[in-house]
Order: C-alpha cells, then structure tokens, then sequence
C-alpha cells in the first residue's frame, strides 16, 4: 500500500526528493527508501549510527517529521550541495571591490542551491560622493540590480532559481526609491523587499514626530515619520511589497545579542540571520499527532510530541556535521553556533481536527500552548545533547540564561541547560512548508489556516492533454473518512475568509515561544480600505511580532482564490482556466498588425531592429512571430536561428512568456552591458527585454513574473468565486496563489521559496 494519500503528494516526492541517477533513472524506489537514505545520512556522524537510523527513520515513516526539501532531496546522495536551505551573506562593505566580491559569494552560494538574503544599507546613497574619482555614487539600488541579474543566471538545485531577500533601514537615504522599486514591473524580480524598522521610529510614527534619513552621520533628509510609513503601507496595499521587519525587536530577543547583529534575513523571512548565518529547517506535523479526530475526546499527543521533538532537534543537529557549505565562512559560522529552525506544519488542520476555529482567541490559546510545550521540549533535547556533545562554541552560560527565550522556560528546563549548557544557539522557527506540506498529504502549511479545503487540479499529460484531479485538505479529508457527506462544522474556515487581526492573532500567539521568526502572510480581502490595512500592521506591532507580510489581491498582484457568498460548500478552483495549450501550431493570417523596435547595443556597430506581430485568440492579443535584423553580419546566423525558434514557440500558443525568462537569464561570460541606467546581462537578454515590453505593451503579461493577464470575459470561474492566478514559471497553468509570503503554485506544487 503506497505511504502517500494523494496522487498530488507522490507527484512532488517524485518531482522534488526522490532520489535519481544523472540520466534521470530512480535510486529511491518508495518514499520508504527516501525516509531510509535521509535517515542513514543524519545518523552517520552519530557513535552508534544503526541505533540512531532506526529512530530517524521512524520519526520520518508517516510524515511526521518533514525536514526541509534541501535535506530531504540532498541528504544521502553525496551531491555537492548544502542541506541548508537559505542564507544571510557577508556585509557589504562600501567600496566597488569589496561589494563585487560579496557579489561573487552570492553566486557560489545559490550555484549550491541556497537562498540568500542582504542587507543593502551600508551601501552609501545614490549622489553622495565617491572621493578620489570625482564621481557621484550610483546607491544600493543600482547594486541590487546587478544581484537581480546575477541571480538570473544561477540554476539552484532542483532546477529552481535563487531567491533573494534584499534589506534596507527605514532611516537610509534612498529608503523611498527603495520602497517603490519594484513597481517597475521588469525590476528585481529576482529578490523580496523588506524594510528594517526600528524602535524610534515606530515611536516617532506613533507620535507623529519627525525622522531624519541619513548616513555615516550626515542627514540627507528629514520628513514626517507617518509620511514614511504611509509610503510603506500604500507600497504594501498596492503592490504587496515591501515587508516588514521590527529590527530593534530582532536583536532585543535574539538569544545570541551578546555575540552578533542581525541586520537581513533569508528570503521568506522566517531566519533573521548574522553575516554568514545560515538556516536550518524542518517541520512537526502536528496534523499527525491528533488522537480521536473530531471526536469527543480530540487531543494532541503531547508524549508523542515531547518524543518526536527530541529527535527531530538530534537530527537538524547532525546535518550541521553532515552538510556541505559553499563557503568557509559560512560553515564556521554554522558550527559555532550550531543554528536549528524547528517548526510545525498542519498546526490549522490538527486545530480543525480538536474543535477550535483558526484565529478565535481559544485557537491563538490552544497554539500558544503547543508552541510553548515545542520550545520546552526542544530547548531540553538540546540541553540533554550538549551534556553529551557538548554545548555550542560560542554558548557563554550567564549571557545565555539571561536571553527572554530562556525566562520564559520552565524551572526544570532552566535548570537543564544551566547544568549542561545547551547544543542549539536558537530552536525554533516557523518556514514556509507549501512543498513539503503538499507532499505529506496536503495538511496545512506552516501556522497558516487552511487555504482551500479542496480544489481541482489540472495535470498535463505526456500527449499535451490535462486531466483534472481533486486535490483535498487533510483535514478535510479525514473528515470525509469518517463522516462522508455530513456537512463541515461551523469552525472549519480558511484563509479567504478569515479576518485580518485574527490572522494576527494567530501569529503573534506563535510568536511567543518562537526564538527566531516566522514565515506567514496575512491574507486581506480586496475591499479592505487603507485605514483598515494600516492597522494590521499596527497590530502587529503592538502585539509583538517580529515582522509582518500581508497580501492583497488587485489587479497588480493578482488574485487569490475567494469563496462565493453564494456557495455553502468549499469551492473548486479551476486553476488552469482560458489557458489555450495545443498541439498543432497557428494558422498565419495573410495580414498581421506588429511593432518594430530599435536596440542599440553598446558592444555592436549596428544596431538590432525586432519586429514582433501579434494576433487576435479569444479577444486577447497575443505574440505570434519575431523578426531580428541588423547590418552587422556576425548576428546573421544567430539571429536567424533565434526568429525561427521564438516564433515557432509563439505559433504553439499558450503561456508562451516564458521565452522572456528564458532569455533574460542568458549571462554573455565576456561582460554584459549598463543600458538605461539598468545592467542587462547579455545581448540575448537585451532582446529579451524588448520581447517582455511589447507583451506588457499588448497586455499579454502584467506585474512580475511574466503573467497572462485575465481576460476580463473569463475573469469569473462558477464553481465557487475565484478570480484566476498568475501563471507558473513551471507548468505553465494559472494556479500562483500567495502562501507564506511565496508564490506557490496549485496545479505543480512548484513554490519560489520551498
């Protein structure tokens, strides 16, 4: 009988962790030999590896102890990649050599398949002056845009492209170009934009007092602190970014203030990290630990939990030892350390499954309560470790008992780590698990509630067709099980309509007992008005979260699925709708209606004219062929091949924008070139670029990310409400749906940040 309970589940196994030979060929023939190699792996740098395998292994048989898909795809299979998932890079330092070989660590991070996140402030702002050159300074903007692009060209492992988180101080400042960058809907897509908010100026916005942007102690500007944040939240309401992050509340609460500063986090934000810091992470699911399931005596197992977070925390340990890293700095910065990021996944399943509704105050009660019984357990694991192994390098007894992590353990836990010391500088996080939570049977991701009870699935087949398949929340599933048809009590509800502070709630309850951060989007419906987004914020502030990351859906960000006043029953999502997909390409017309554009490329004599004619499918015009022409006889041979192969692409019709991504991503190892104040990669990027603006100038694609825009005829699908997503980078379909601050896809499971 196969592990898996949903064909969606083995799909992403498949796809994502199973393990296989160059040629593509399965070494891991069941998940069970994928639950046997991850354990075998972590088990090794133990003294007695066979005792500790077969606890490994146990903890992962059934899906409940989900380490993160770089240790689940990696571990065991001597690939030259990091079992840890993201990474805080190196400070930059304010020089052009210093900052281009923080540059070239980025790149062999992501080459291993990390994530990466930087702090852009020190870098000084756009016109100040750069002495000995006579020159005004570019700012960090114009550096982020070479990120951006480097970033491009880098293939992470699983065939997934690098994210990047990017930082700036609220006082910066070119904090204000900073906020509003990516609404230039071709700039740094590559990277999540947060903001570093301080304690001052939250005091100075709360009592509408004045702030001063400034640098290296000279004032560049000063503006009405609520006219900053303002600017941020309207950035936010609009365009869902930038984030925000409560960096004073980040180092007040880190367990090792006495020894870093933390000034960026990885890409999803769950990790504020030190220079070099690196994160660690997997998953309790709790979905998995509920005895009597909507029964009268529902209860979450708390020996079981108290004995799968002791090995859980034994495990994420060892990958330290077990792990590859790109770089040695990062892997001294591991070991002294000794950082683990254990968090829970299903936690709103297991809520639905013992009665409570998501976001009500028993819910963020019950949560806290869990949380806390995590935190003491993996707080004592780490303690029991560190008198066997020893404590962490840099652990100094008095400064680390005195951390508000450690206050708020009970007295038997105090006494542990006092005696022994502790192993684990932090414990406890909160990821995204869109990925990984698909693939233990659809429970719900992270801390977050349930995004769809259930939905249809489209799955292209290998003869072009798609067939559809329901894809169930586990929750909802076990409900079925048991009582078949009979109605879903009142307090099952999900994420499309929950309110906003219950969210909140949730988060900051959480929050308590989590000694890092934690991933999570709080979703706001359309119509929410200004006043009303500004104030979650507020609440989140006021209620001690260490960040806060909401999305709305408009026609900028896209849609996210929402439930019809009309229907009783959980929608059905028709994630692949209007997309054409077909086999046999497109007839020609005699008469076409195009644009011509004119490129000049600094490297080339002549310059390049691109033509790009469209036509007229379902109402909506679209690319159907490209010319590329010039004087200059060397591009002849390229250029030809290139209009032959876009334009046969164009005439298959679908989501062809991926051509953009494609192109854009080509890195010319002689040097790319600055054009427009942007730095374009290549020539082939260069043309890339100008194929992305006629589709944005025809409405083809809109936002980031190269997206079919709706056709307003087909905008609403009647099975249920649901306004369609964006397009997936993977599959093609229209299934992107914000979960935990990352575009996940519905129809593939592919996610940017799992």
């Amino acid at each position: 009988m196969s592990a898996f309970s949903a064909p969606i589940a083995e799909q992403i196994w498949d796809m994502k962790y199973r393990f296989k030979d160059a040629g593509g060929k399965p070494i891991d023939e069941t998940v069970e030999d994928s639950w046997r190699r991850v354990a075998r792996a972590l088990a090794s740098v133990e003294k007695t590896p066979e005792v500790w395998e077969a606890k490994f292994y146990d903890a992962l048989d059934g899906f409940k102890f989900l380490p993160a898909g770089r240790i689940l795809a990696g571990a065991g299979t001597e690939r030259s990649v990091t079992l840890f998932n993201c990474f805080v890079m190196g400070t930059i330092p304010d020089s052009m050599g210093g900052i281009f070989d923080m540059l070239k660590e980025a790149a062999l991070t992501m080459q291993q398949g990390g994530g990466i996140g930087y702090d852009f402030s020190p870098i000084r702002p756009k016109g100040a002056e750069v002495k000995g050159v006579a020159a005004d300074a570019s700012g960090p903007l114009s550096f982020m845009d070479v990120w951006d692009a480097m970033c491009r060209t880098i293939m992470s492992a699983g065939s997934r492209r690098g994210a990047m988180m990017a930082t700036m101080r609220c006082d910066h400042p070119d904090i204000e170009d900073f906020i509003i960058a990516k609404q230039d809907s071709a700039r740094l897509r590559m990277f999540n934009l947060s903001v570093l908010i301080t304690d001052p100026f939250m005091d100075a916005v709360k009592n509408d007092g004045s702030w001063d942007l400034q640098w290296n102690g000279k004032v560049y500007k000063t503006l009405k602190a609520v006219d900053l944040w303002n600017k941020i939240m309207q950035s936010t309401y609009d365009f869902a970014e930038p984030g925000v992050i409560f960096i004073d509340r980040i180092n007040e609460k880190n367990n090792l203030n006495y020894c870093e500063t933390i000034a960026a986090t990885n890409p999803c934000g769950e990790q504020p990290l030190p220079p070099y810091g690196a994160c660690l992470l997997g998953s309790i699911n709790l979905a998995t630990l509920v005895s009597d399931a909507f029964g009268a005596n529902a209860v979450l197992d708390e020996a079981k939990l108290n004995d799968l977070v002791a090995t859980a925390v034994r495990m994420m340990d060892n990958v330290v030892d077990a792990s590859r890293f790109p770089l040695p700095q990062q892997e001294a910065e591991a070991i002294a350390k000794r950082r683990i990021g254990l968090g829970v996944t299903g936690l709103a399943d297991a809520l639905l499954m013992v009665g409570e509704r998501y976001g009500s105050v028993k819910a963020a009660s019950v949560t806290e309560r869990w949380m806390g019984q995590i935190a003491k357990a993996a707080y004592s694991a780490s303690a029991r470790l560190a008198a066997e192994k020893g404590a962490f390098p840099l652990y100094d007894a008095k400064a680390f008992l005195d951390n508000d992590s450690m206050m708020s353990m009970d007295e038997e836990t105090r006494e542990l780590v006092a005696t022994h010391g502790i192993r684990n500088a932090l414990l406890t996080s909160v990821a995204p698990t869109g990925t990984i939570s698909l693939y233990a049977g659809n429970v719900s991701s992270g801390i977050e509630p349930v995004f769809a009870y259930s939905y249809t699935r489209k799955v292209l087949q290998n003869d072009g067709s798609r067939s559809e398949e329901e894809v169930v929340d586990y929750a909802v599933d076990l409900w079925r099980q048991k009582f078949g048809d009979k109605e879903l009590p009142a307090h099952f509800v999900n994420a499309q309509t929950l309110a906003p502070l219950d969210h909140v709630r949730m988060q900051a309850a959480a929050q308590k007992w989590i000694d890092s951060s934690i991933s999570k989007t709080i979703n706001c419906p359309e119509d929410i008005s200004f006043e009303d987004f500004k104030e979650v914020y507020m609440a989140a502030w006021d209620q001690g979260c260490k960040g806060c990351t909401t999305y709305r859906p408009n026609d900028v960000t896209g849609a996210v699925l929402s439930v019809s006043e009309t229907t009783e029953s959980a929608p059905e999502v028709d994630t692949g709708a209007d997309v054409v997909y077909i086999a046999e390409p497109l007839d020609r017309p005699e008469a076409l209606d195009g644009h011509t554009y004119k490129m000049k490329w600094p490297e080339s004599e002549h310059a390049i004219y691109i033509t790009i004619n469209d036509i007229i499918m379902n109402g909506q015009r679209r690319p159907f062929e490209v010319f590329i022409n010039s004087k200059n006889m060397e591009h002849y041979a390229w250029t030809l091949a290139l209009t032959r192969m876009i334009s046969a692409v164009f005439r298959r019709g679908g989501d062809v924008s991926f051509v953009v991504e494609e192109m854009k991503a080509v890195f010319d190892p002689r040097g790319g070139a600055w054009v427009r104040g942007k730095y374009i990669p290549s020539m082939l990027a260069a043309i890339g670029s100008v194929i992305e603006e006629h589709m944005i100038r025809i409405g083809f694609i809109s936002g980031e990310g190269q997206h079919l825009k709706a056709d307003p005829a087909s905008e609403v699908i009647h099975l249920g409400t649901q306004k369609r997503g964006k397009s997936c980078p993977s599959c093609g379909g229209m299934g992107l749906q914000m979960v935990e601050g990352c575009m996940t896809c519905m129809d593939c499971g592919h996610s940017k940040c799992g």
